[in-house]
Protein backbone atom coordinates (compact mmCIF):
# COMPACT_ATOMS: atom_id res chain seq x y z
CA UNK A 1 0.00 0.00 0.00
CA UNK A 2 1.22 3.54 -0.99
CA UNK A 3 0.92 6.22 1.85
CA UNK A 4 -0.13 9.83 0.49
CA UNK A 5 1.96 12.62 1.39
CA UNK A 6 -0.97 13.65 3.81
CA UNK A 7 -0.57 10.13 5.70
CA UNK A 8 3.12 10.30 5.14
CA UNK A 9 3.21 13.70 7.39
CA UNK A 10 0.43 12.05 10.08
CA UNK A 11 2.85 9.04 10.80
CA UNK A 12 6.00 11.53 10.75
CA UNK A 13 3.74 13.33 13.46
CA UNK A 14 2.68 10.44 15.43
CA UNK A 15 6.45 9.26 15.72
CA UNK A 16 7.89 12.18 16.90
CA UNK A 17 4.80 12.41 19.57
CA UNK A 18 4.99 9.37 20.81
CA UNK A 19 9.60 9.54 20.71
CA UNK A 20 9.05 12.80 22.90
CA UNK A 21 6.41 10.67 25.50
CA UNK A 22 8.78 8.01 25.57
CA UNK A 23 11.62 10.40 26.23
CA UNK A 24 9.41 12.59 29.39
CA UNK A 25 8.79 8.58 30.86
CA UNK A 26 12.83 8.07 30.57
CA UNK A 27 12.98 11.47 32.52
CA UNK A 28 10.39 10.54 34.93
CA UNK A 29 7.99 13.55 33.74
CA UNK A 30 5.54 11.09 32.27
CA UNK A 31 3.82 8.29 34.56
CA UNK A 32 2.83 5.17 33.01
CA UNK A 33 -0.13 3.54 34.46
CA UNK A 34 -0.89 -0.48 34.88
CA UNK A 35 -3.89 -1.26 32.67
CA UNK A 36 -5.86 -2.46 35.70
CA UNK A 37 -5.59 1.37 37.32
CA UNK A 38 -6.69 2.79 33.92
CA UNK A 39 -9.68 0.39 33.65
CA UNK A 40 -10.49 1.87 37.22
CA UNK A 41 -10.34 5.11 36.56
CA UNK A 42 -12.29 4.53 33.27
CA UNK A 43 -15.22 2.87 35.22
CA UNK A 44 -14.55 4.42 38.65
CA UNK A 45 -17.58 6.59 39.81
CA UNK A 46 -14.61 9.07 41.33
CA UNK A 47 -11.07 9.06 39.92
CA UNK A 48 -10.23 9.93 43.68
CA UNK A 49 -10.81 6.59 45.40
CA UNK A 50 -8.39 5.23 42.28
CA UNK A 51 -5.57 7.44 42.62
CA UNK A 52 -5.34 7.75 46.41
CA UNK A 53 -4.97 3.33 46.24
CA UNK A 54 -2.94 3.46 43.56
CA UNK A 55 -0.78 5.80 45.72
CA UNK A 56 -1.20 3.71 48.68
CA UNK A 57 -2.81 5.93 51.04
CA UNK A 58 -5.61 5.22 53.56
CA UNK A 59 -8.80 7.89 54.12
CA UNK A 60 -7.04 8.64 56.72
CA UNK A 61 -3.44 9.34 56.00
CA UNK A 62 -4.53 11.05 52.92
CA UNK A 63 -7.05 13.30 55.10
CA UNK A 64 -3.96 13.80 57.46
CA UNK A 65 -1.68 15.16 54.63
CA UNK A 66 -4.70 17.57 53.17
CA UNK A 67 -5.42 18.82 56.43
CA UNK A 68 -9.41 17.81 56.46
CA UNK A 69 -11.35 15.11 58.37
CA UNK A 70 -11.03 11.50 56.98
CA UNK A 71 -14.71 11.45 57.01
CA UNK A 72 -15.16 14.50 54.56
CA UNK A 73 -12.87 13.06 52.34
CA UNK A 74 -14.87 10.05 52.26
CA UNK A 75 -17.82 12.04 51.33
CA UNK A 76 -15.31 13.51 48.14
CA UNK A 77 -14.74 10.11 47.14
CA UNK A 78 -18.16 8.85 47.26
CA UNK A 79 -19.75 11.37 45.33
CA UNK A 80 -21.81 13.07 48.68
CA UNK A 81 -19.90 16.31 48.51
CA UNK A 82 -18.27 18.09 45.84
CA UNK A 83 -15.07 19.61 47.75
CA UNK A 84 -14.10 23.13 47.84
CA UNK A 85 -11.84 24.14 45.30
CA UNK A 86 -9.05 24.71 48.10
CA UNK A 87 -9.46 21.37 48.96
CA UNK A 88 -9.48 19.46 45.99
CA UNK A 89 -6.33 21.42 45.15
CA UNK A 90 -4.71 20.56 48.07
CA UNK A 91 -5.39 16.90 47.28
CA UNK A 92 -4.38 16.82 44.10
CA UNK A 93 -1.10 18.37 44.88
CA UNK A 94 -0.74 15.56 47.97
CA UNK A 95 -1.39 13.12 45.28
CA UNK A 96 0.91 14.81 42.96
CA UNK A 97 -1.36 15.00 40.08
CA UNK A 98 -3.80 17.71 38.48
CA UNK A 99 -6.46 18.77 39.93
CA UNK A 100 -8.10 17.21 36.17
CA UNK A 101 -7.07 13.94 37.16
CA UNK A 102 -8.83 13.73 40.19
CA UNK A 103 -12.36 15.44 39.52
CA UNK A 104 -12.94 13.19 36.08
CA UNK A 105 -14.33 14.38 33.39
Amino acid sequence: MFLNHAEKLEDADDIKTAREVSYRIRQGEEETLPAHVVRELVHSAHPLRVWREYRGLTLQSLAEQVGISKSYLSQIESGHRSGSADVLKRIAAALQLTLDDIVGA
